[in-house]
């Protein structure tokens, strides 16, 4: 750090100059950015869904898989004339809409109710892309309807809704990013209102507020860059702000309260240069290997096979790195040039405002709390667990729609749907049978006929769409453009043959429909039934559809948890035990930092899953499941932070024990020197994690709920009561290290 800090400090205009070409050149790309997002997971490789898009692309021409459902809802009933001539119009320009193969009217379908019994609602389908293709064509249909009804006014007999898979990715990615920016607006004035009371002056109080919008504005940045490669979640501008946000104000606050302690120290050689130097060189190193510590949890994020989780990994690993160049470079500079001017204009006067050293209010406390060490460690522990035991109930899986709040577009449609009893057509199965070299005919027709009937026979099978559909029952299957007249038996038959069996008669095609939209925890239950039946044909078949890709989505993030969990444990083993060069430290920072885990996602269970408290928090009570991606994410950024109040707490006592000081008061010291920080630090991260609770999107409102509650704890009751307690209670052990482990380690100096 010697030679960088000489830098810093003896070129400071450069160091800034550098930094504000920086802000400039990627401020436009970082204001695209968010645009280049999506909410589409992508697809697995070589996975089984997957291979049944491409058979249904290859096999039977269906290259549009992606329905887009349309309800139109009014007064008047379907055989109105004047509800006929604004419907035929509506479809005839919608099958106009670039990106739409195909346009079904709600009198011309098969296996669902298109029609409520009161005949005000109305369900048509539109078929699109699927991928990016989807995302534009769904664009240009909304596009369409605004434009459509703008000119209908208000004579339009009915109003018109969308959902459907597309849709409710659509309105993730616009509510993620319209959630992430208030989040930030909200945050940012309540943590400047924490830094003013904590450091009383304009100045101290804005710097780091300027370091994280520079490290965020060059990670966005970045985020834009990676577009152009892969795909990239738009939960990835949410891990970016609220590690910007969080690490960002921590780490500045850390360098900016220890600055004025330099510049208080009495002989401080070279005035604020000196001061920055030292800042850099104690504080510099706490913040240089925090920052390592949080990179190399959410460097998780990039083990599971997954672009769009990769994607969030990245994006964490790319600002927190950013965070730490901006707090250890741009912001010396600027306490070089700024000197005592940091500490102005003066606009509180509080005692802890103007005491930068150790808080007597703490030191008193900590001397309390390793008073009766055993009370401390076996209470704060029960504390966890109890938080922590909702978490073995666990769910993961994609909530869909449920996901989002009620005013969403796609979502109360999708209400509607349910209402209507087509909910199952969001979780259609489609099957496809290799025959083998044995065309369909007289040979296995039979067979496959009882396994059509077998499955119609499930509970929850609303309808199977299969070649043995009885023509007098048969309601017209083609698709049409615009609503031209209806088709003969025959040409049903027909129709429903061309969907069902492939041009050469070698595979054969069932689409299962659920009688209701089936939620994440159902689906493993009900596709066994599924497979059951369809293992009594003896042939070889593919599974695929919405449902089956959720589930095989959150198997490979689930499969590959245990691999990412155990490469950080190990890794941050491996730090701790260079940097305080003892066996127990590392591992008790694992064991607690997993305590505080664990209770953030007991609390997440509780509120989000089984729905305790979810209505205050405006979270709906019907979600069921956590994301597939959210364990592994709060994880990583738990995990992560809470390092971060580790490092800063345990480098006091190290450095209190190095100066030679006894056990019990290298505790009781590092306590009063960091315990005003650290809850500093953490109230600021409480404001900007509890801003995500508001918002649309779940996913967001879940990691903002465990990180909110999992930072209320860390701070507060593990960091100044469970670890001092331990530290006490493991003595002289604390510092243990075989001597030919000692030798073999190279030397590292952590200061704070």
């Amino acid at each position: 750090m010697q030679p960088l800090a000489r830098f810093v400090t003896r070129r400071p205009w450069l160091v800034l100059i550098i930094w504000l070409i920086l802000v400039a050149l990627c401020a436009p790309f970082a204001a695209r950015a968010p645009a280049r997002l999506s909410a589409d997971p992508g697809s697995l490789t070589h996975s089984e869904s997957a291979t049944v898009i491409e058979r249904l692309r290859d096999k039977f021409g269906e290259g549009h898989t992606n329905t887009v459902l349309l309800l139109t809802e009014g007064t008047l009933r379907p055989n109105a004339p004047a509800f006929q001539t604004a419907y035929t119009g509506l479809l005839e320009g919608l099958a106009k809409v670039p990106g739409v193969s195909r346009v079904t009217r709600y009198n011309r379908q098969v296996g669902y109710p298109a029609l409520s019994p009161d005949g005000r609602l109305t369900l048509s389908l539109a078929q699109i892309p699927l991928r990016v293709p989807g995302t534009a064509a769904l664009k240009a249909i909304r596009e369409y309807l605004a434009g459509w009804e703008a000119g209908a006014g208000k004579a339009a007999p009915f109003r018109v809704r969308l959902t459907g898979g597309q849709a409710i990715a659509n309105d993730f990615t616009a509510y993620a990013e319209s959630d992430t920016k208030r989040s930030e607006f909200a945050a940012l004035p309540l943590t400047g209102v924490v830094l003013l009371l904590v450091f009383g002056a304009l100045v101290a109080t804005g710097l780091p507020l300027l370091m994280s919008v520079l490290s965020i504005t060059l990670a966005m940045a970045g985020l834009y860059a990676l577009t152009e490669v892969a795909i990239i979640s738009t939960f990835a501008q949410s891990v970016i702000t609220l590690l910007g946000l969080g690490a960002g104000i921590d780490y500045a606050l850390l360098m900016v309260n220890r600055f004025r302690e330099e510049l208080r120290r009495e002989g401080q050689p070279d005035g604020a240069r000196g001061a920055a130097y030292r800042t850099v060189l104690t504080a510099g190193r706490s913040v240089a290997f925090s920052g390592l510590t949080v990179a190399v949890a959410m460097a998780a994020l990039i083990i599971p096979p997954i672009a769009f989780v990769r994607g969030m990994g990245l994006g964490g690993v790319l600002v927190v790195l950013l965070t730490v160049l901006s707090s250890v470079t741009a912001l010396p500079a600027a306490f070089v040039l700024l000197g005592e001017r940091v500490n102005s204009p003066r606009v509180l006067r509080l005692a802890w405002s103007q005491n930068a050293g150790a808080s007597a209010a703490w030191t008193a406390f900590a001397r309390r709390v390793i008073a009766r060490p055993w009370l401390g460690l076996l209470g704060s522990s029960a504390l966890l667990l109890t938080l922590a035991a909702p978490a073995l109930d666990l769910k993961t899986g994609y909530a869909g729609a449920f996901g989002l709040t009620a005013g969403v577009e796609s979502r109360d449609a999708l209400r509607q749907v349910q209402a209507l009893g087509a909910g199952g057509l969001l979780s259609s199965f489609e099957v496809i049978y290799d025959l083998r070299g044995q065309p369909f005919g007289p040979g296995n027709r039979g067979i496959f006929r009882r396994v059509s009937t077998a499955l119609e026979a499930l509970p929850g099978v609303r309808a199977v769409i299969s070649p043995f559909l009885n023509a007098a029952t048969l309601a017209p299957l083609s698709t049409v453009r615009g609503g031209g007249a209806s088709l003969d038996s025959l040409g049903q038959l027909s129709a429903l043959a061309r969907r069902s069996l492939s041009p050469d008669h070698g595979w054969l095609r069932l689409t299962i429909i659920p009688d209701h939209y089936l939620r994440a925890d159902a689906i493993d239950a009900y596709q066994g039934r599924l497979r059951s039946v369809l293992n009594t044909a003896g042939l070889p078949y593919l599974v695929g559809g919405a449902p089956v890709g959720e589930r095989e989505f959150t198997r490979a993030i689930v499969g590959a948890t245990p691999l990412a969990v155990s490469i950080v444990f190990a890794v941050t083993f491996l730090l701790f035990l260079v940097a305080f060069r003892s066996i127990v430290i590392p591992i008790k920072s694992i064991l607690m930092n997993s305590l505080t885990v664990g209770a953030a996602y007991g609390v997440v269970v509780l509120v989000v899953q089984k729905g305790l408290l979810a209505g205050p928090l405006g979270i709906p009570d019907d979600v069921g499941v956590l994301d597939s991606s959210l364990p592994l994410l709060l994880f990583a950024v738990l995990f992560g932070l809470s390092m971060d109040y580790e490092i800063f707490l345990l480098s006091r006592v190290q450095e209190e024990h190095l100066r030679g000081r006894s056990n019990d008061e290298a505790i009781v010291l590092a306590v009063g020197r960091t315990a005003r920080i650290i809850t500093s630090a953490a109230a600021i991260m409480f404001i900007v994690f509890s801003a995500f609770i508001v918002g649309r999107v779940v996913i967001n409102k879940s990691i903002g709920l465990g990180l909110a509650a999992a930072v209320l704890l860390d701070a507060t009751l593990v960091r100044l009561v469970l670890v001092p307690s331990f530290l006490k209670l493991a003595g002289k052990w604390n510092w243990w290290l075989p001597g030919w482990l000692d030798r073999l380690l190279p030397h590292v100096e952590i200061e704070h």
